[in-house]
């Protein structure tokens, strides 16, 4: 994770189209929100949209904006997620449940920095640096002929993978230890992690990643008071 902190610093001064490839839970937003802070982009907006949340009809007019009366329903202007992102980091969540319709406005707007919102004739500019990620195999998709090969182009300019965590073992309790800290209220004192904990900790294959983790932190600590230390009971891991 520090060689993947030192990559992520070294791309930040460029508007590179990132795709943040990994299993699900594994920390793709923590590295897209990472890769915004440290940019020159900061102090601008950084947007998140899930592709997979929106219903397809609603698609085109949530990513490039509307003007009223565009469509049925359609009673205000609406700048879409882009546009909101002007001067900052759009991330595009589970891109690979993109519409195959929208893909090609998708992949003029990465060539040239231009958006065209429903019912609008003239393109707008919009400077925003795009963070794409997906737990889906997108080589696969673009061979079934469900994302555009050219796209799939465009967004790998430079690809990260975010390892699961059971090939770093060695952040496990790291990581636990920083959801203790976070979960405990302010002004008390963060349990302690009993040697069975860690030990359950460590020998549990942590399928759903990073947030499985947290969830195991955030129930054990749900109930109070807080013990002293934490162990593999609170955590209904053992085993």
């Amino acid at each position: 994770m520090r060689r993947l902190r030192s990559e992520l610093a070294s791309l930040s001064s460029s508007r590179a189209t990132v795709i943040v490839t990994g299993e699900s839970g594994s920390g793709k937003e923590v590295v897209a929100r990472a890769l915004h802070a440290l940019s020159t982009r900061s102090q601008r907006p950084y947007v998140a949209f899930n592709c997979a949340a929106v219903p397809r009809d609603l698609f085109e007019g949530q990513l490039f904006g509307y003007r009223r009366g565009a469509y049925t329903g359609a009673a205000t202007d609406h700048p879409g997620v882009i546009r909101a992102a002007h001067g900052g980091t759009l991330f595009l969540d589970e891109i690979g449940e993109l519409p195959l319709e929208v893909q090609p406005k998708l992949l003029r707007f990465l060539e040239n920095g231009e958006v065209f919102p429903l019912g609008e004739m003239r393109p707008v500019e919009v400077d925003v640096r795009v963070v794409a990620a997906t737990h889906r195999d997108l080589g696969q998709l673009v061979r079934e002929g469900r994302f555009r090969e050219d796209l799939y182009y465009r967004l790998q300019v430079v690809p990260v993978r975010v390892p699961p965590l059971r090939e770093r073992r060695e952040d496990v309790v790291a990581l636990a230890r920083h959801f203790v800290r976070q979960l405990t209220p302010e002004g008390m004192e963060p349990p302690q992690l009993g040697p069975d904990a860690i030990a359950a900790l460590m020998s549990h294959p942590w399928p759903g990643n990073v947030r499985e983790l947290r969830n195991v932190i955030e129930r054990s600590m749900a109930y109070g008071p807080f013990p002293a230390v934490l162990g593999a009971e609170q955590m209904r891991i053992a085993g």
